[in-house]
C-alpha cells in the first residue's frame, strides 16, 4: 500500500517494488521524479492499470537506464531521443515463458514545457519543472502526481483539485479550456472518451468550450480520431460518449452518417422511431452481452442505411424497405473513411448488417426448416453474433411488446438448435466439389458446373436432400441427365 497525505493508494506488492527501484535510481542520479496520470488516478478511482508514466526534472531516458539496471534480469529499454521518452517493461510473471498480459508498461519522460502553432497540435518542447508539465496536463484528473523522493516518498501533489473532481465525477482542464481544445483537439475527444468510461460530467465551461472549438479537430488525422471513437465504443455505456459527440457537434463533423439517423418525421399522424437513439439503445444492449468491438460496430451500423430508404406510404405508414442491403453497401466506405480495417473485420460487419433482419422476420411466420438452414447457411461461423446483435435490436417503449418479440425470438433460436443438430449446416461445405463434378463429367470450368453446384446446395437447403455425400452425389447424377451430361465410363 502506498500511503499519501490524504489516504491510501492500494498498489500491489509487485507494483510498489518497481516503484522504489525508481526512487532510487532516482536518488542515484540527484534528481526528481513522480509518478503521474493515468495510474495515480486509475489507482485513486480503483480500477486496474498495467502501466505508469514517471516524469523527472531532468533527462527521463538517463532515469529509465538507471531504473533498469536495478532489476535482475536486466529489462531492456527502448528510448526515442527525439522525444526525450524511454519505455521498460517488467515481467511479473514467475514462468519461464514469458507472458504479455503480467508485463508492467514504465514510460519515463523529463518534465517539460509546451507551445503550439495553430495548424498543428504537435508542441514545440523545452525541459521545465513538474509544474510546468502539470500545467500542460488534458485534465486536472490527470494531473495528478506522487513523489517518488526520498525526503517525500508518497506525497500527493495535486495542483488542480483533481482529487476532487474524481470525488465529484467530473472532467475539466487545468488551464482556461478553449486555449487547451485549441492546442491540441484531440482533447476534446477525449475529455468525451474519460466522460463515457468513467461516468463523468464534463464541467460546464469545458464542455462549451468543446462546442466553440469542434472546427479544430479538422487538424487531427483521422487514426488518432478512430482511436479515441474506439474507446468509447469499448465502455460499458457507449451511448453516454456518442449523445456527448451529437450535442459537442464533433459527431457532425467526424461521423455523418450517424448524425443522418437523428429525428422522427411524422405525416398523417404517423411517425417512426428516433433511429439515432434507437441505435443507441442497440448498441448499448450489445455491450451487456460483449466486448467484441468488431460486433458492437455492427450494433451501431445496422440500421445506417436507413436515411437513404425511407419513405411514406399511403395506408402503411414509413417504410425502411431493403435498408439491411444499402447499409451493407455503406460499411466499406465507412470503414475507409474512418481508417478501420479493411479486412475480415469489416466483411464481418458488413454481413451483420445485411443479415440483421432475418432472425427477426422469422418470428413473424410459420418457420420452416428450410428458412432456418438457409438462414445457418447465410450466417456460417457468425450465426451466435448475428443472434446477439438480433436480440440487441429489440427495443420498444411498449415492455409487453419486447417481452412478446424475446419470446419468439427464443422460439427461433430453439428451431435453430434442432435444425443444426439434424443438418450440421454451421460453416457449411458442399459434400460436392465443382472438381469432383468436372472430373466425373470431363467438364471444364462452364456455366453447367455451377448449375449442378447450385441445384445440390438449394436441395440440400430445401430439405430434398438431405447433407451428405451420398446423397449429394446422387443428386449430382439426376440433374447432369437433365443437361444430358453422362458420366465418364
Amino acid at each position: 500500500m502506498l500511503s499519501l497525505l490524504s489516504m491510501d493508494i492500494e498498489c500491489s506488492q509487485q507494483e510498489l517494488f518497481i516503484l522504489k527501484k525508481i526512487a532510487k535510481a532516482t536518488e542515484k542520479l540527484n534528481t526528481k521524479s513522480y509518478l503521474i496520470g493515468g495510474f495515480v488516478r486509475d489507482k485513486i478511482i480503483g480500477r486496474n492499470t498495467k502501466d505508469a508514466d514517471i516524469v523527472c526534472v531532468g533527462d527521463g531516458i538517463e532515469l529509465a537506464h538507471v531504473t533498469a539496471n536495478l532489476f535482475n534480469p536486466i529489462p531492456s529499454v527502448a528510448f526515442f531521443k527525439n522525444f526525450g521518452t524511454a519505455q521498460i517493461k517488467i515481467n511479473f510473471s514467475s514462468e519461464k515463458e514469458e507472458n504479455k498480459n503480467n508485463f508492467f508498461e514504465i514510460e519515463f519522460v523529463g518534465a517539460r514545457t509546451e507551445s503550439y502553432n495553430f495548424n498543428s497540435r504537435k508542441p514545440v518542447v523545452q525541459p521545465g519543472t513538474l509544474q510546468d508539465d502539470q500545467n500542460r496536463r488534458d485534465f486536472t484528473i490527470n494531473a495528478l502526481a506522487i513523489s517518488l523522493n526520498k525526503e517525500d516518498f508518497g506525497k500527493l501533489i495535486d495542483p488542480f483539485n483533481g482529487l476532487q473532481h474524481i470525488e465529484q465525477g467530473i472532467i475539466q482542464t487545468p488551464l482556461e479550456p478553449s486555449q487547451t481544445f485549441s492546442d491540441d483537439p484531440l482533447r476534446m475527444m477525449r475529455a468525451i472518451r474519460f466522460a463515457t468510461q468513467l461516468n463523468f460530467e464534463i464541467e460546464k465551461n469545458t464542455f462549451e468550450a468543446i462546442t466553440k472549438n469542434v472546427e479544430r479537430i479538422n487538424i487531427i488525422s483521422q487514426e488518432r480520431i478512430t482511436d479515441e471513437l474506439n474507446k468509447i465504443m469499448l465502455s460499458d455505456k457507449p451511448s453516454i460518449g456518442f449523445e456527448l459527440l451529437n450535442k459537442s457537434g464533433l459527431l457532425e463533423i467526424i461521423f455523418p452518417q450517424m448524425m443522418a439517423l437523428h429525428g422522427a418525421e411524422y405525416v398523417d399522424n404517423k411517425g417512426h422511431k428516433d433511429n439515432f437513439y434507437h441505435t443507441l439503445q442497440v448498441l448499448d444492449n450489445i455491450s451487456n452481452t460483449t466486448n467484441d468491438l468488431w460486433l458492437r460496430w455492427a450494433a451501431l451500423l445496422h440500421d445506417i442505411g436507413k436515411p437513404a430508404t425511407k419513405k411514406f406510404e399511403e395506408n402503411i405508414g414509413w417504410t425502411f424497405h431493403g435498408h439491411e442491403v444499402i447499409g451493407a453497401k455503406m460499411v466499406p466506405k465507412i470503414f475507409s473513411k474512418l481508417k478501420l480495417p479493411l479486412n475480415e473485420k469489416m466483411r464481418f460487419v458488413q454481413k451483420l448488417v445485411a443479415l440483421h433482419l432475418r432472425p427477426i422476420s422469422l418470428t413473424k411466420e410459420n418457420i420452416t426448416d428450410s428458412a432456418i438452414r438457409r438462414l445457418l447457411f447465410d450466417a456460417g461461423k457468425d450465426i451466435d453474433s448475428l443472434m446477439l446483435l438480433c436480440k440487441a435490436d429489440i427495443t420498444s417503449k411498449n415492455k409487453q411488446k419486447v417481452q412478446r418479440f424475446i419470446h419468439n425470438f427464443s422460439l427461433v433460436q430453439e428451431r435453430m438448435k434442432e435444425v443444426e443438430a439434424n443438418d450440421n449446416l454451421r460453416n457449411w461445405q458442399p459434400p460436392i466439389t465443382g472438381e469432383l463434378i468436372m472430373q466425373t463429367f470431363n467438364l471444364t470450368p462452364s456455366r453447367k458446373v455451377g448449375i449442378i453446384k447450385d441445384a445440390i446446395r438449394e436441395a440440400i437447403l430445401d430439405g430434398v436432400i438431405e447433407n451428405n455425400y451420398e446423397a449429394a452425389y446422387n443428386y449430382m447424377l439426376i440433374k447432369a441427365k437433365e443437361l444430358n451430361l453422362q458420366p465418364v465410363q
